[in-house]
Formats: C-alpha cells, structure tokens, sequence
C-alpha cells in the first residue's frame, strides 16, 4: 500500500489537525520519499514511518509538536539536518536498520537540543571504533545511544513510565476519594474506645463510692436501730421483774393478816 494510501486510512475521518499518533509502517514510499504527510498534522507527537522503503527526508514537513520519530529498516544514508530544521523538539530518533556510516552524518542532529535517545543499531557506523565514546562526545545532549546510557543502564519503557505515572495519579485519587487510610480510622476508634472507657470507668468509681457511703449509713441505723431493741426488751424485763416483786410484797402482807 502506498504511503498516501495509508495516510487516509489511519486517519479514520479524523481532520489531521486532530491527530497526535500516526503509524504508517510497512507501507510504500514512491521514489524514497514521503507523501501524503504535510503541515496540517500540527499536532502530531509521534510518527513512525518504519519499512517504508525511505531514503529521503527532504519532503518531511514542519512538525513542531512531535517528540518521537520511528525511522528503522529505511534506507536513509543522509540529510538528517532536515530534522532540526522540520522537527526542533524531538526527544527520540529511531535510525536503527538504515544506511547510516560515519560520523560527519550523525554530526547534523546537534542542532536536535531536545534529543535524549537515539537508536542507530544495525547501522554500519556501529562497526566504528570507539563507537559510543565519539557519539556520545559528538552528541553531548543525548543521554541514551542504542538503549543504553554511558553506564551501560537500560533505558526505561516509556510507555511502562506512561502507565506508571497513569497508576500514581489513580492511586493519588483514589486515597483522595478513600479518606484516610484504615489505619488512621482504627487509630481514631481505638482513642475513642479508651475516651469512653476511661469515662465509663470514672462513672464506676463514683457509683462504686455512692454505693459504699450508702452502706455505711445503712450499717449504722441498723446499729442503732438494734440498740433501741435491745435497751427497749431490757426496760421490758425490768418492768416484768418490778410488778413480780411488787405481787411477791402483796402476797407476803397477806400471809401476816392471817
């Protein structure tokens, strides 16, 4: 399928000013050279253009919002300068599988001072001694050459970062929407259990003391209640024995009459 071809049909009645992504590998490229493609993609942040047959960058039209370019398995020898001309803030390059050979063709993405990863494998300048020593003095911007930076670290998926960053923000919304989390609740129940219990037991103890004092004066009218019985039976026998004594005396008075 030709390249134009393509073009309308990944475009899917969407205005090209609508589009942010457009993939157009596999497709033809007639003579080398890019058609189809032109200014009115303005918001275009990715393209990838990979086994195309490409040889030619000349007609690549100005794409200030693109970040990421798929150039690999083309035929691309040279004109990379066109690239900081039509596309000043790209972060990443993919060369990879082109006809790419010495240094002087790579010297024109200089210009490209957003550049951050560049991927040239499979190109014959790899063969070159000192390989990524003189790309990365020549290309002081970038930070990773072939997926790798001067240290030999890997560098991270960007879309894993994507979707990373995508699961932070959830998380971050999601514990927004959640409230606090079920520690700090538990914390706040625990609190307030010791708050009424502490409360609960100062009731006790005023209860437990009412109840004490109440007791004690009840001990003491039973005290005195069983005082009062005992000195009232007491009288009662002292009366008893005085009117014994009293008919004893009568009965002796008789006795003397007769």
């Amino acid at each position: 399928m030709e390249m134009k071809k393509k073009i309308n049909l990944e475009l899917k009645n969407r205005a090209p000013e609508e589009v942010t992504e457009l993939v157009l590998d596999n497709c033809l490229c007639v003579n080398g050279e890019i058609e189809g493609l032109n200014d009115t993609f303005k918001e275009l942040e990715f393209l990838s253009m990979a086994n195309v047959e490409l040889s030619s960058l000349a007609r690549l039209p100005s794409l200030n919002k693109l970040r990421k370019l798929e150039l690999s398995d083309n035929i691309i020898s040279g004109g990379l300068e066109v690239l900081a001309e039509k596309c000043p803030n790209l972060t990443y390059l993919n060369l990879s599988g082109n006809k790419i050979k010495d240094l002087s063709t790579v010297e024109a993405l200089q210009n490209l001072k957003n550049l951050k990863s560049l991927d040239l494998f499979n190109c014959e300048i790899t063969n070159l001694e000192d390989y990524r020593e003189s790309i990365f003095e020549l290309l002081q911007q970038i930070t990773y050459l072939d997926g790798f930076d001067q240290e030999d670290n890997e560098a991270p998926d960007s879309e894993e970062e994507d979707e990373e960053d995508g699961d932070e923000d959830e998380e971050d919304e999601e514990e927004d929407e959640a409230g606090p989390p079920e520690g700090y609740e538990e914390e706040e129940e625990e609190e307030d259990e010791d708050e009424a219990g502490s409360e609960a037991g100062e009731g006790e103890e005023e209860v437990g003391l009412s109840y004490l004092m109440k007791e004690e004066i009840q001990d003491e009218e039973d005290d005195d209640d069983y005082v009062d019985e005992g000195e009232e039976e007491e009288e009662e026998e002292e009366g008893l024995r005085g009117e014994k004594r009293k008919r004893d005396a009568e009965d002796d008075g008789e006795e003397d009459e007769d």
